[in-house]
């Protein structure tokens, strides 16, 4: 079984694989299933080829449950495209495959990461409770824990939202690096977080390194060619998606585009 690692000092630059709507979902179109696992299977060899360390395959079905669950249709065709994915870049040394059913989904994707070969999932919500468009999200962390253990997934990691736009604290203004503090306790291997404002993003990274020294933080999102050189520098890799992909949001990955951000997370390396 493969195991989740970051390497120390390392930017890790994980690329984002949006699906459109899998089998088993409102919005899923007939027929389309083959095309999905295709562009996925493009998309990762791209990021591959351009230097990323790896890439989060995350279904976009645009309508979800809250609950810990996901429709069998959709939790296979999910394995299939992770399988597909897993051999496409077997060839690419420390390549990291990561799972995300959305919206919290967090067993099945347990379960896909395990089965198919994947190296880490990301939690859209592991601790208290987030609102969100489809209603509140309540996870349950010894569930997760539990189900983890049952399967043997260890190895698995586990990356977490603390403050993004997947998930904010609900019910009062809990310190974000206390969020973050909680996720470490109920199992989480690293945390996301990230904000449209620069400065907050800043902000939020600092307080959580004074508050968990050691954790791995991961920018969620919010980062392009012009901004990466300065969100990068103190957190630990980012989520990246719309800038990398050809004609925006949802698009085949672009190795150019690839390679350029990387280049920019290089470069950081080294000063």
């Amino acid at each position: 079984m493969p195991e989740f690692r970051l390497v120390p000092g390392r930017k890790t630059v994980i690329g984002m694989i949006h699906l459109q709507p899998l089998p088993g979902t409102p919005f899923h179109e007939e027929g389309t299933f083959r095309d999905v696992l295709d562009t996925a299977v493009a998309s990762a060899r791209a990021l591959a080829a351009g230097g990323a360390d790896g890439c989060l395959i995350q279904t976009v079905d645009r309508v979800y449950s809250v609950e810990d669950t996901s429709d069998p249709a959709r939790t296979v065709a999910m394995g299939l495209i992770t399988e597909a994915v897993v051999r496409a870049v077997a060839d690419t040394p420390g390549f990291l495959v990561g799972v995300q059913i959305m919206r919290n989904a967090v067993s099945a994707s347990l379960a896909v990461a395990k089965v198919a070969g994947g190296h880490f999932i990301r939690a859209g919500a592991l601790v208290g409770m987030t609102l969100s468009p489809h209603g509140m999200v309540a996870p349950d962390p010894l569930a997760v824990a539990e189900y983890r253990k049952r399967i043997s997934a260890g190895s698995v990691g586990l990356i977490t939202d603390v403050d993004s736009m997947h998930y904010r604290w609900f019910g009062g203004e809990k310190p974000t690096a206390e969020v973050a503090r909680a996720a470490r306790g109920m199992g989480a291997d690293a945390i996301a977080l990230g904000d449209p404002d620069e400065a907050r993003t800043h902000e939020l990274v600092a307080s959580v390194r004074r508050a968990a020294p050691g954790l791995p933080i991961i920018l969620a999102g919010h980062t392009d060619h012009g901004n990466a050189a300065r969100l990068l520098a103190e957190a630990d890799g980012a989520f990246v998606g719309t800038c990398l992909e050809d004609g925006g949001w949802g698009g085949r990955i672009d190795v150019a585009r690839v390679r350029a951000y990387v280049d920019i997370a290089r470069s950081l390396e080294s000063r």
